[in-house]
């Protein structure tokens, strides 16, 4: 699979339009300032009540910045420099590596905080969700638990004709306001068999307890790991759950077409089936049809019918209905977050999602931050593409801090503080 990176002038010049009339009018005004620079790949962020915010740097570790700014290295790879502690198991590789942090609901009183990393200390490799406890002043971590310790990892050996090792790892962790449970959002790794799995917890997303044990009610069909929450995902990198239903709302990353945001229901199918021989479909390469059939056809509408659907309503009637799909197109949809308070205005209660323009056959895309009003049903919703007041980047991750203003992560090394008025 080839990915390009585009950000064209074009798109620079319509990047800001927003929606017209009484919308526009009751739109924030916003700005923005980058908190840290220079970075590696910040990948994820997550909040403690008085700003002090964990952050991971794929290649490198968890990171801890003060209210006050200053900026201590907790946690790295075995090859990390400069951090308190480092964990030689621990590499990455691709989409793999640290990805997703998370704060206890209860940290005032455990102090636990969560990532989720790749780790090689069973072969060949696999993701891990790891607690640990950090001390009074936030200077470091201790007490390792791993509480989840089979969810897939693609390796470098594997001869997948799509992408790299590491690959549609998934990666964001999230606990819930409304159930107080863990949801954790694991990639299909291009193995074909994976979505549809009733065992295999890659192209899922688990709901869990602080230990790793599954939640109650998540309604997965009978011989599933009672783990899974939902299932038939791809690459789902984003979750975030809706202000007053406190619904899940994934952020899934599609094939080429069709990103995806889907309001998740308990036992739920996501309708992502790249195996051979569903629906009449022939054989694919490596048995995983991801990419086929036309996939590598005409960017024309017209011809975006004949791709395979991720959502595959045909082969699972009863499959989860997405709120939206991004046009039929699919430009890394890669985290999403919902906005909350009376200065974001007519936003407060909207989803806003990142992306990080990737495309292929050279077509411009976007790096971009659109904002969705979702539907009440979950099966449909309104875009509005946001006017950047910061540098176009690769957009990694969105989440709102504590003090209402919106943090944003970019592969290009930057966090920023998107500030509403």
């Amino acid at each position: 699979m080839r990915y390009i990176r585009f950000v064209s002038s074009m798109f620079l010049a319509t990047a800001g339009v927003v929606a017209s009339g009484a919308a526009a009018a009751a739109a924030p005004n916003l700005s923005a300032a980058p908190v840290l620079s220079k970075l590696t790949n910040p990948w994820d962020m997550a909040f403690l009540p008085d700003g002090t915010m964990f952050f991971t740097e794929k290649c490198n570790g968890l990171s801890v910045r003060s209210s006050s700014g200053t900026v201590t290295k907790l946690l790295g790879m075995k090859d990390s420099k400069d951090y308190d502690t480092t964990a030689a198991d621990l590499f990455c590789e691709g989409q793999a590596g640290m990805n997703g942090v998370a704060v206890d609901p209860d940290f005032a009183k455990n102090r636990f905080i969560y990532v989720y990393s790749a780790s090689n200390m069973t072969a060949p490799g696999t993701n891990r969700v790891m607690r640990f406890v950090v001390n009074a002043d936030n200077t470091k971590v201790s007490d390792r638990k791993d509480i989840v310790t089979d969810i897939a990892y693609k390796p470098a050996a594997s001869d997948h004709p799509f992408g790299g090792p590491g690959a549609h790892n998934g990666g964001r962790i999230r606990f819930s306001p409304g159930d107080g449970f863990l949801y954790v959002t694991t990639g299909d790794t291009h193995n074909g068999e994976v979505p549809q799995s009733p065992t295999k917890i890659g192209g899922k997303v688990l709901r869990i307890d602080r230990e790793g044990n599954a939640a109650p009610d998540n309604g997965a069909p009978k011989g599933f790991d009672p783990r899974i929450y939902t299932y038939g995902h791809r690459n789902p990198q984003g979750i975030a759950f809706r202000p007053g239903t406190n619904q899940a709302v994934t952020a899934e990353n599609g094939p080429w077409h069709s990103d995806e945001v889907t309001v998740l229901k308990a036992g739920g199918n996501g309708g992502w089936d790249p195996r051979p021989n569903v629906n009449g479909r022939k054989d694919c390469p490596d048995n995983y049809c991801g990419y086929s059939p036309n996939q590598m056809g005409a960017m024309d509408p017209k011809e975006r019918v004949k791709f395979m659907p991720m959502t595959d309503l045909k082969a699972y009637p009863n499959a989860m209905k997405t709120a939206w799909n991004n046009d039929g197109l699919s430009q890394g949809l890669s985290s999403g977050a919902f906005l909350s308070g009376k200065r974001w205005k007519d936003w407060d209660g909207k989803m806003i999602v990142s992306f990080m323009g990737i495309g292929i056959h050279g077509t411009p895309v976007g790096n971009r931050l659109d904002l969705l009003d979702i539907s009440k049903d979950g099966t449909s919703a309104k875009r509005t593409t946001i006017s950047l007041p910061m540098p176009a980047g690769r957009f990694r991750s969105v989440v709102q801090g504590p003090d209402g203003n919106l943090y944003v992560a970019t592969d290009e090394g930057e966090i920023y503080k998107m500030t509403p008025k």
